[in-house]
């Protein structure tokens, strides 16, 4: 796809055309590869609408059941505690579509984050398979709910990029960095984890699926930690250097996308992209978007 200088000259040759017109030729070929604008909007578009409506519906869900407010009610009567139908549904619906995304990886759109992303659906489904089965579906839908709190916006944020809202996006990214830093460093180990790990063990005490059961929750655990050092560190060098060279958006989250980002202004603006499963989809730099 990108010839060298000896491959050119040989093709230059063979083909009685300058270096140039080859080099367009290749460049325009290319280009035919990549996925439009109006395809990255409807993928984001999809995600946007379920995330936004599974989040409502999980919150509308957990506002009215005891271990919302209070932890300790996940492990009372453990394991015989009774399935509703509307705890069923929000199970289903969230194991569902992160089976789509599984296998939906290999047909949507490149990502640089590939293997991160197919790691992180691994995890989740694996989480959701076998909370159900061991009817550990309380904790499993605050874990659900948790996550489903940022990546709405993050969607958001790639969304107003596309429609070319550049300052609508902007702000959809930081409040997504800022509810992603919070929710998966702070709310998720020391309220997820601490009922998992410590309020279990209490309670009931540790069991062979125990174990693995609390492995997959760190497993997710090291994975929000490595996205959130990458946006942080990306905004670190937005706000030190003015502008960003590289997007790393592709690095931390399941929907970012392949672009970069180039700085074509001195003003100080704060300007986003934004993934990713999963999942920084974007970073404050003085700059806008453009296609790779």
């Amino acid at each position: 796809q990108s010839p060298d200088g000896k491959r050119l000259e040989g093709l230059s040759k063979q083909l009685d055309w300058d270096v140039r017109k080859i080099q367009r030729w290749f460049r325009h070929r290319r280009n035919q590869d990549k996925p439009t604008t109006l395809t990255k909007f409807c993928e984001s578009m999809w995600r946007f609408t379920f995330y936004l409506s599974i989040f409502f519906y999980g919150i509308r869900f957990l506002w009215t059941a005891p271990w919302f407010w209070d932890t300790r009610q996940c492990w009372y009567n453990y394991p015989f505690q009774p399935l509703t139908s509307r705890l069923y549904y929000y199970y289903i619906l969230e194991l569902a579509f992160y089976w789509s995304l599984m296998f939906s990886q290999f047909t949507d759109i490149k990502r640089k984050d590939f293997l991160i992303m197919f790691v992180h659906h691994l995890a989740t489904i694996g989480l959701i398979t076998f909370s159900y089965m061991n009817n550990m579906v309380r904790v499993g839908t605050l874990v659900l709910c948790l996550h489903d709190a940022s990546d709405f916006l993050l969607e958001a944020a790639k969304l107003a990029n596309y429609a070319k809202y550049q300052r609508l996006c902007d702000a959809f990214f930081m409040l997504f960095g800022v509810v992603f830093i919070v929710t998966r460093l702070g709310i998720y180990p020391f309220w997820i984890l601490n009922t998992t790990l410590f309020e279990s063990w209490e309670l009931i005490g540790p069991y062979p699926s125990w174990w693995l059961f609390n492995g997959l929750l760190i497993t997710l655990q090291m994975l929000h930690i490595i996205w959130s050092y990458l946006i942080i560190r990306t905004a670190y060098k937005a706000l030190m250097r003015g502008k960003v060279s590289k997007d790393d958006r592709s690095d931390v989250e399941s929907s970012s996308e392949e672009e970069d980002v180039t700085s074509n202004s001195t003003k100080g603006v704060f300007s986003t992209s934004s993934n990713g499963s999963n999942r920084i989809n974007g970073h404050v730099a003085s700059g806008q978007w453009t296609e790779e």
